[in-house]
């Protein structure tokens, strides 16, 4: 939301016609996006915002570190990474947010200062200091867990010890939802093409040449067009190849992936973060095998939630003969993998993950956490004259009263 109201109405309707128990009526103040009024009561907060008690993949990711020892990991950790790796060191501290950067490239620390401002606007954090690692891969691959270092990243594999968190495009498409963004959980909902029965029975795929799989499926789609409709729009690590698997084709609208019965999920760099995006569409989804994992996918299970495909992808065309044989099976596997998502994978889900990651990271500490040599602070979002914020949970200074006063004499 661009404003705050003191009460709210939510009208759901079909064809004129109220549903699902429409209208909602949230009592407020219900605050915008960029209002700063956070909650103190996180306990209060969460039972708010539905979160469970605990979330599978945070204590299995944690379960590597029985205590965190702040001291020892702001010395280390720069040392052993710091020269060959981008990484952001950060400090929550009374509920703001701190940041020193290491290594060249950077810019990605957009996404995590805009989550961390985000939930110190709805809620008090608790202290806590910690790394993220803003590259691709994940980090910790020490087999001994005696001598590993806590590395938070936004993807996990089976042969690494990072802690996982929701992707930076999950988060950004949570936080840019009807803002800069065009994909999100909620528009692709919108825009999930034809029913089932009038679907394209051909299965769809577009991207970049970043893993050599993908070459693969290329090559499939040359040699079964009647199956697969696969194709490269963009080429930047087989640049040699490109006589082999273009020419390019043009981008296509994602929502017109869903003109199609079945997608196919490949592995980039690591993890495909489209993934989310597919599920909760109405296709069903043929899924790679992979080390790489996001945070949620530990709860997915084959034949469910997707059909699963070797990672050498030897059994892509059985498995989409069986999806054409097996037609409805395959339809309530769409339908089940997209109840999923929307349980699983919508804005108050990301929130609740972020905010209980970071309490149980907090919980193991065993010294307070700093505010570092070096660090500076995330300066929160500067107020809006046009959508101003008056929160409630904060006493009202005269100052406040003066600038209030001043910008409705401007208007």
């Amino acid at each position: 939301m661009y404003a705050s109201y003191k009460n709210l109405k939510i009208e759901v309707k079909f064809q004129g016609q109220h549903v699902a128990k429409s209208p909602y009526i949230l009592k407020g103040p219900v605050y915008h996006e960029n209002c700063d009024c956070p909650l103190e009561d996180s306990a209060a907060w969460l039972r708010e915002m539905n979160c469970p008690e605990t979330i599978t993949q945070i204590q299995r990711d944690l379960a590597h570190f029985p205590t965190v020892d702040p001291e020892k990991i702001a010395a280390e950790i720069p040392k052993r990474f710091g020269q060959r790796q981008s990484l952001c060191h950060y400090t929550l501290k009374d509920n703001k947010v701190y940041i020193k950067t290491h290594g060249e490239h950077v810019g990605f620390r957009i996404f995590m200062d805009a989550i961390l401002l985000s939930l110190t606007r709805k809620v008090k954090m608790p202290d806590v200091e910690f790394f993220v690692n803003l590259g691709d891969w994940p980090l910790e691959k020490k087999k001994s867990s005696s001598h590993i270092h806590p590395i938070f990243s936004w993807c996990g594999s089976t042969d690494s010890k990072d802690i996982v968190m929701p992707t930076y495009d999950l988060t950004d498409s949570v936080l840019e939802t009807m803002g800069r963004v065009s994909l999100d959980m909620m528009s692709v909902q919108a825009n999930t093409g034809p029913p089932w029965e009038s679907k394209n029975s051909t299965a769809v795929w577009r991207g970049r040449d970043s893993r050599k799989e993908r070459l693969e499926l290329v090559k499939l789609s040359r040699k079964h067009p009647e199956l697969i409709d696969a194709a490269f729009t963009n080429f930047f690590f087989f640049k040699h190849d490109e006589s082999l698997y273009g020419p390019l084709v043009k981008h296509i609208s994602f929502f017109d992936f869903f003109k199609h019965k079945y997608q196919i999920n490949v592995d980039g760099t690591v993890a495909a973060y489209r993934l989310p995006y597919l599920l909760v569409g109405d296709s069903v989804v043929l899924k790679q095998d992979s080390i790489y994992y996001e945070h949620f996918y530990n709860e997915l299970q084959p034949w469910k939630h997707y059909i699963p495909v070797k990672s050498n992808l030897s059994d892509l065309l059985e498995k989409l003969q069986w999806a054409k044989d097996h037609d409805e099976e395959a339809k309530k596997i769409a339908k089940t993998g997209q109840e999923f998502a929307r349980n699983n994978l919508m804005g108050d889900d990301i929130f609740c993950y972020y905010f209980k990651l970071f309490q149980e990271y907090a919980s193991l500490q065993v010294s307070e956490p700093q505010i570092r040599e070096g660090m500076k602070r995330v300066e929160p979002q500067t107020e809006d004259d046009l959508f101003p914020c008056t929160c409630h949970r904060k006493k009202v200074t005269r100052a406040d009263l003066l600038t209030h006063v001043r910008t409705k004499d401007e208007l």
